[in-house]
């Protein structure tokens, strides 16, 4: 007692209340050598979480990465480490987040010859139960030599084709994606970002080796169900390549092969693709697929197909293609959307749709916007739309179609897509109906 009166006179700051419980000092300990000695798993469920609650985001992911399974630790470590964090992207896991991004981070910072291989592969075991979708916007090229400097300055007019003859091989993903279990979703595009002043075309060749490469990865990802290879210069040779390793897919549902080089010896392989897959959606917009091409697309659509969804925007298919595209659609029973806009199209493609849209139940929507099809050409879609009930979108902007008929158009479709709307309310009030 005279002790404790002592310490209060001499320091009126001092209280046995300051004094941390042996359990508080424990934990603290705990987290401070928790990257030699993790022993969180020994815990109970509420100590945990008080020690998670404290940990670095600063510790080393091999041994965070299989042994923190707690969200608030990874939104920590997302947010302190990126200014713009939207879950919702992500199955509203944090802890997904940070490891995909993570990961696409490091793909697009890798320059081969120079980076070392360990750092994508080291994370493999670490990042493998977690990363079910990649997005990776840029593929650094190897570092080398300035060949124009060597060889002198070449003119502006002179083909940049001679640069091609330096090996360009970009980062393998082959050892990368097929050691992903989950991975559902790729995206990419090879080239580079904010290459500013330092612009070379060979900074954005996607090469043959790159091609053969990546095929066979896709080849052996067998869960993968959203390919996405865009503005990668994508030509007729290495679109046949990668359908060879993508026909017969079990899981694989979306393509994406929009602003790229494919003609129609590419289309043709695509068309075969069509035949040989579960592809519901496809997307070849801003190609150079001319009506052969589309021809061969169509051929598919006729005779066997699962896609929903066809995107053919900014080609050069003309009436030739656009019609072929509509009589494959008299007999086509699973598409339901397909946007042909921009593709040098007129009255002749408008009346094989007329037919179209007398004949089809599926479709529901149609984009024909930037094309010629003139006052005829309008009048003719009315005519097709008199007894038509599913069609739901018609974008007729840019078509040189008379005001009235597109009018008499939107009041068609409006109508359309008020009695789908009613019907599904009437369907969520009696489900059993």
């Amino acid at each position: 007692s005279y002790y404790t009166r002592r310490c209060i006179t001499e320091d009126p700051n001092w209280s046995l209340v300051t004094v941390p419980h042996l359990t508080e000092l424990c934990l603290q300990h705990i987290v401070h050598n928790f990257e030699k000695n993790p022993i969180l798993n020994r815990l109970l469920p509420a100590d945990q979480k008080k020690v998670v609650d404290r940990l670095s985001t600063g510790l080393p992911l091999s041994v965070t990465a299989n042994l923190v399974s707690h969200e608030e630790y990874w939104r920590r470590c997302c947010t302190e480490r990126w200014q713009v964090c939207d879950v919702s992207n992500y199955g509203d896991s944090w802890k997904r987040m940070f490891f995909e991004r993570h990961l696409e981070n490091i793909l697009k910072c890798f320059i081969p010859n120079i980076t070392d291989p360990n750092q994508v592969l080291q994370l493999i075991p670490l990042c493998k139960d977690y990363v079910q979708k990649l997005e990776v916007d840029q593929f650094l090229p190897p570092m080398q030599v300035d060949q124009k400097e060597e060889r002198g300055d070449l003119s502006d007019t002179e083909s940049d084709t001679e640069f091609g003859d330096v090996p360009m091989q970009h980062y393998d993903l082959r050892d990368l994606i097929t050691a992903l279990p989950h991975l559902e979703e790729l995206h990419l595009t090879y080239g580079v970002k904010d290459c500013g002043m330092n612009f070379e075309w060979n900074l954005f060749n996607f090469t043959s080796q790159d091609c053969s490469n990546l095929a066979a990865a896709l080849k052996m990802c067998r869960n993968l169900k959203v390919f996405k290879l865009t503005r990668s210069k994508v030509d007729d040779d290495k679109t046949k390549l990668l359908v060879r390793n993508l026909i017969d897919h079990p899981c694989l549902v979306e393509l994406n092969l929009s602003h790229n080089l494919i003609r129609n010896k590419g289309a043709e392989a695509l068309g075969k693709l069509i035949s040989h897959s579960k592809l519901e959606t496809l997307d070849l917009c801003n190609n150079q697929i001319h009506h052969l091409g589309a021809q061969a697309l169509a051929q598919a659509l006729a005779e066997k197909s699962t896609l929903t969804s066809l995107n053919l925007r900014l080609n050069c298919m003309e009436d030739k293609g656009g019609e072929a595209i509509g009589h494959a659609l008299l007999t086509n029973t699973t598409l339901k959307s397909i946007h042909l806009g921009s593709n040098n199209l007129s009255e002749l493609t408008a009346t094989q749709f007329s037919q179209v849209l007398a004949q089809n139940t599926t479709l529901t929507s149609i984009n024909f916007s930037c094309n010629c099809l003139g006052l005829n050409g309008g009048r003719q879609l009315l005519e097709g739309l008199a007894d038509n009930k599913t069609l739901t979108e018609l974008d007729l902007r840019r078509t040189e179609v008379d005001q009235e008929a597109e009018y008499l158009i939107h009041q068609i479709v409006w109508a359309n897509r008020e009695a789908v709307r009613v019907g599904s309310l009437q369907h969520a009030a009696n489900p059993s109906e």
